[in-house]
């Protein structure tokens, strides 16, 4: 697992892909890239992304609407999913959370799409439009009355092995966690919390020192089975 924490690299870089690509967004593919595509893994989730109707969640009037990106990357063994780790906040609901790059809906962003993407941009520096979007999962919304109401669109994206980052004050942390890793067993986990008095258990990843639950855990349980041969 490539862990970088605590210091500022240099920004992305990569090359763009050909708008026949799945959800391409640009065009001139570099080889790695384009192998990246053909890679087993990604093809098959790239051929189900693009067979499957992604469900919409009801949306009340007062909710509000966010964006995710669960980002892939293909190296030497496999891919890796990209995870962040969010920086301590007051006022935060999901502070010092692991998580995947994404925001709230902003009035100038023209889609959900654009919405992670540019979220994507402000926390890590990373250019999503010099990869390819593969396509998106469904509609998730908090299962606490605690949390905020919104309605949460996870976009799965492709990028070149070979981005860097330069995360924001909002990011803690970055992993390039193996798929390969979050699909073994040894790698489930439960977060534990006390809520109203009564211990509450909540399945999750283990990834280095941290576990992935809550709606985070929810949408890897929704990609994981996407690989499946």
């Amino acid at each position: 697992m490539d862990r970088r924490e605590g210091n500022p690299v240099a920004p992305a870089t990569g090359a763009t892909v050909p708008s026949s690509e799945p959800s391409g967004m640009s065009s001139a593919a570099p080889g790695g890239l384009l192998a990246a595509l053909q890679q087993e893994d990604v093809a098959r989730l790239a051929n189900r992304l693009a067979a499957r109707v992604s469900q919409d969640a009801d949306r009340l009037p007062n909710m509000r609407l966010a964006a995710v990106a669960a980002v892939l990357r293909v190296v030497d063994t496999g891919p890796e999913l990209l995870f962040i780790k969010r920086a301590d906040r007051d006022g935060d609901p999901w502070s010092g959370h692991m998580a995947f790059p994404g925001g709230r809906l902003e009035p100038g962003d023209a889609s959900l799409e654009m919405t992670a993407v540019r979220e994507t941009a402000e926390e890590l520096s990373l250019d999503l439009t010099q990869g390819v979007m593969l396509g998106r999962l469904d509609d998730l919304a908090p299962r606490s009355p605690s949390l905020p109401p919104i309605v949460i669109r996870p976009f799965i994206a492709l990028v070149p092995a070979d981005v860097t980052f330069v995360p924001n004050v909002e990011v803690a942390a970055t992993y390039w966690v193996p798929l390969a890793m979050l699909r073994h067993p040894d790698t489930q986990a439960e977060h534990v919390m006390t809520i109203n008095g009564a211990r509450a258990r909540f399945p999750g990843f283990r990834v280095d020192r941290y576990i992935v639950w809550g709606l985070t855990e929810r949408i890897v349980s929704q990609l994981l089975p996407l690989f499946d041969p």
